[in-house]
């Protein structure tokens, strides 16, 4: 089952982006509070959202989908930009991550957004076998680039 986040699950959340982050062999990297969760996702102006992966058995979350809106000069429309996706190792094979895709995938289609994207890990290969599968095509003609930390500081000083 797939829900809209609720802000009850903000602690949930922070520990499933902990579990993901173990997972990335980035742990020292994720260092958002749940208070910063909790007011992007549900303060004065969200801009971002989420999507629990419940069991539907037990009716605990095993995985989440984070995610917010990007737009296409070219296409002249919004898309979504998925920035985790992430199911517990216990749940995997269970139906969740597709779902989860599924629900951003009917999200695009009902509003008109005409992309829904994301980064993998280029170790990643479950994953990536599972987007292939998915339909999903790597757009290798693009390179990632990021500004953060003394840099972006620097740049924006």
């Amino acid at each position: 089952m797939i829900r809209p986040a609720a802000p009850a699950d903000v602690p949930v959340i922070h520990g499933l982006i902990r579990e993901l982050a173990e997972y990335e062999k980035a742990p020292d990297e994720a260092v958002a509070t749940e208070e910063q969760l909790r007011e992007a996702l549900f303060g004065e102006r969200p801009a971002v959202y989420a999507h629990m992966a419940v069991d539907e058995t037990t009716g605990e979350p095993v995985g989440f989908a984070m995610w917010f809106l990007n737009f296409s000069t070219w296409r002249g429309v919004h898309g979504i930009y998925l920035e985790d996706l992430y199911v517990r190792p216990e749940a995997r094979g269970g139906g969740h991550g597709r779902a989860l895709l599924t629900e951003l995938a009917r999200i695009c289609v009902e509003r008109g957004y005409q992309r829904l994207e994301w980064s993998v890990l280029d170790w990643n290969e479950p994953a990536i076998g599972f987007y292939r599968a998915l339909g999903a095509r790597p757009q290798d003609e693009w390179t990632v680039f990021r500004l953060t930390d003394e840099a972006l500081t620097a740049l924006g000083s």
